[in-house]
Parts: C-alpha cells; structure tokens; sequence
C-alpha cells in the first residue's frame, strides 16, 4: 500500500477478494447489469453491515435468482478494507459472467464480486436547492449501475440554477433525489415519501435508531403542493445522514436545525463494526 492516502495506489481493486486485472476490468468497461451497494469506512469499520448484505442478497436473488453467501461477500469487503487506509469510501458491485442480453439468469457459480475503495467523502454540507423532475427508475427497490438519468438530470438541474433533482413519479408523488434518500419533518415526526424508491441504508439506519431513541415517524404520499405545510426537509446517502434542502422546485423549505441534528444523533448512534 503506498504511503500517500490520497494516492489511487492506496486503494484497491478487487475482484472476488484478490487484485483485478487489467483484462477483467475491461470485459466490464460497458456492464450494466449488475448491483452494488456503497458505504464510508471509518477507521475500518462501517456501518449498518447488516442492511448492505441484505441489500445484495435481496438483489442478488432477484437479478440472478442466485445469491452469494454473506460470509463470502464480507470476506471480500474485509480484504479490500485490510488493503486500503483506515478511512475509505467502498462500492461493492456484484455481477455475473453470463453478461448482459442473456436469457440464463446464471447461478451463483457465475456471480462475480468487484469491491473497490477510494477517498473517503462526507457529501456536500448545503442547504440544497432541488429541481423537481417527473421520473421513476426501473426496478427502484434494487441498487443497480447503469442508470443514465440520475446524472442526466443532476447536469440539467445545475444548468437551470439548482443543485441537485428530486423525482416525482406519475401520480405527482415525491420518492428520492438523484443519488439520495429525501426525509421530511412536519414539526413533531419525521416523514417519509410513499412512493416507489430504493430504501437506503442510511435511511435503514435512521429509521431503525429514531425508533430506539422515541422519535416519531411518519409514512405519507407528499407532492410538491404540499410542501409549504412542512417544517424542513434533508437528503442523505451512504455519505452523509442530513444535508438540509431549502429549495424543492418553487416552494422554500425552513431551515430545520433541530431536525438535522436529530438525524445526525440517530446516526451516530449506529454502532461501528469491521467486516
């Protein structure tokens, strides 16, 4: 490992839990069917390993009616993590030989892993303006590459005065941002959209730890019109649990400082294990 933490040779490339090639690398130049889940590793630990393998196993079986098993999976994220610094951002991406355009589903004898690692980031710290966009991803439960549309419309919103897109399915109902969870805050809970999206493991996270510490939470379908009736609003990913949002579309958006550090104090309480 390189002495220099932010050298790209610091960090690994892993497939199935030794160094990849630069061959296998390039069969994958143009994959896209595949998932992966993506976490921060802090002083070699993560967060929340439980949801991330349970987010591969759920995808695995449904994108290749095969899974790994956990312990395979964590052996790999463990040597990946053993060959990069303490502090790391890591994306796991499980996919299969068979490639794409293929009838088989494969099995998991053909189920390939690619872990890599790279600088650790903690996401922007905001306020966030968001446009408003009409899109619903296909299969949003699974995390999958390949999708176009997030970065498409997060290039369209930043051309048009925003930072970032927020989605909106058909029927008008707010579900995720681009690359993000949304939660809301109503003045004594916190609201989760109803709408197809994929749940988050930060998301799983804060809702499993604000139940522990007695915050209320809510699940309701929100559109944009009734927006102006809520006390804050943040987005979050594997970087971060609360970037405050103070624009969605044209409506403004309170700043809500007791509301980020409750999610901030709900996350912190998520206890650090190493794979």
């Amino acid at each position: 490992m390189s002495a220099n933490p932010t050298s790209p040779d610091a960090f690994a490339v892993h497939l199935d839990g030794r160094d990849a090639t630069a061959a296998e690398l390039g069969t994958l130049a143009l994959a896209g069917y595949a998932h992966f889940t993506a976490m921060q590793v802090r002083g070699g630990r993560v967060r929340a390993l439980d949801l991330h393998l349970a987010r591969l196993r759920g995808a695995s079986l449904e994108l290749f009616g095969e899974a790994l098993p956990d312990a395979q999976i964590t052996a790999y994220l463990r040597a990946a993590i053993a060959q990069s610094p303490p502090d790391a951002s890591l994306t796991a991406t499980v996919y299969s030989q068979e490639g794409e355009y293929t009838a088989s589903g494969g099995d998991s004898a053909r189920l390939r892993v690619l872990v890599r690692t790279g600088p650790p980031s903690n996401g922007p710290t905001g306020p966030l303006d968001l446009a408003v966009v009409e899109y619903e991803r296909v299969a949003p439960g699974i995390k999958h590459v390949g999708e176009i549309a997030k970065t498409y419309y997060l290039r369209r919103a930043v051309a048009e005065g925003f930072d970032d897109a927020a989605f909106a399915d058909r029927k008008g109902r707010l579900s995720e941002a681009s690359i993000w969870n949304l939660a809301f805050w109503d003045g004594e809970a916190v609201v989760w959209p109803e709408a197809e999206m994929l749940t988050g493991t930060t998301m799983g996270i804060l809702r499993r730890q604000l139940d522990r510490i007695g915050v209320p939470q809510r699940v309701r379908e929100l559109t944009v019109a009734e927006l102006p009736d809520l006390a804050g609003a943040v987005v979050m990913n594997s970087w971060t649990p609360a970037v405050p949002v103070h624009r969605i579309g044209t409506v403004a958006i309170p700043a809500a400082p007791d509301f980020l550090d409750t999610l901030r104090r709900a996350y912190d309480a998520e206890p650090q294990t190493s794979p």
